[in-house]
């Protein structure tokens, strides 16, 4: 039996209240997800939106640099319509480093997704993920 039972959330930390509103405007206002709750304000300011399926993004304005790249590569947001996330991100400005495609992932069974990639407000990389 799993101890784990599932994402509760994925967090964000911003190097100033300028990237935290950035970051917050993508989130929110491009790709729609809704608030949660809120806390703080300025350099003390935090938020939690829902991601979907009871996960939820944590995002701080409180970082004090911009972290390289770690050991996790990115995170896939799931989504019924990988172009259209795509979309809402080109037209705001955002690199789409991988348009979005179909591929087969060879698993047993194999796999088929639609995916695309784009490089978020504070460097952080985000698949787009659609089962087929």
């Amino acid at each position: 039996m799993s101890l784990i039972q599932g994402v509760h959330h994925i967090a964000l930390k911003c190097k100033s209240t300028e990237a935290f509103k950035k970051t917050l405007h993508f989130y929110r206002d491009l790709l729609g997800m809704p608030v949660v709750r809120s806390w703080g304000e300025g350099d003390s300011a935090g938020i939690m939106l829902a991601i979907g399926g009871g996960s939820m993004m944590e995002i701080f304005a409180s970082g004090e640099n911009e972290p390289g790249q770690g050991a996790i590569r990115h995170f896939a947001l799931a989504t019924g319509d990988v172009d259209a996330c795509a979309k809402v991100c080109t037209d705001a400005g955002y690199d789409v480093f991988i348009q979005p495609k179909d591929i087969v992932i060879a698993s047993n069974p194999p796999f088929p997704v639609r995916i695309a990639f784009v490089t978020g407000p504070v460097g952080e990389e985000i698949e787009f993920f659609q089962e087929k």
